[in-house]
């Protein structure tokens, strides 16, 4: 049962405060809106420093939006090593690396006329 539809900046500000609550980092807002025939309007990436940080951060989106909102993600895939978990939330991407598969795939860059927008580190 949805509690409260979302807006996409709205989800988008959930999302963000739900990483942050687990001290993900290097959080980068890709809108995506403007550039046609992409299968969302905007990305959410970030990093956790180990394969357990990506996992809460994970629990984190999930339990958010759930608890607070009764959303739920259409789809989630990575869960099982952790590395780079996508979470599905429709108009909203939501990726999760480790640094070195975030750096290996790059993914802010495949989509370099984006707008990105950087969210800064709590700490």
């Amino acid at each position: 049962m949805v509690k409260k539809k979302l807006n996409e900046k709205e989800l988008i500000e959930a999302i963000t405060e739900a990483i942050q609550d687990k001290k993900g980092k290097n959080i980068v807002i890709a809108d995506l809106k403007d550039l046609g025939n992409t299968i969302c309007d905007y990305f959410v990436i970030c990093e956790g420093n180990s394969p357990t940080q990506v996992s809460a951060i994970t629990d984190s989106i999930w339990e958010g939006l759930i608890d607070n909102y009764g959303h739920k993600p259409f789809a989630v895939d990575g869960q099982r090593n952790s590395q780079w978990v996508a979470m599905d939330y429709g108009d909203v991407l939501v990726h999760i690396f480790l640094p070195e598969v975030r750096a290996f795939y790059d993914i802010e860059h495949l989509w370099a006329d984006a707008k990105l927008t950087t969210i800064p580190d709590l700490d």
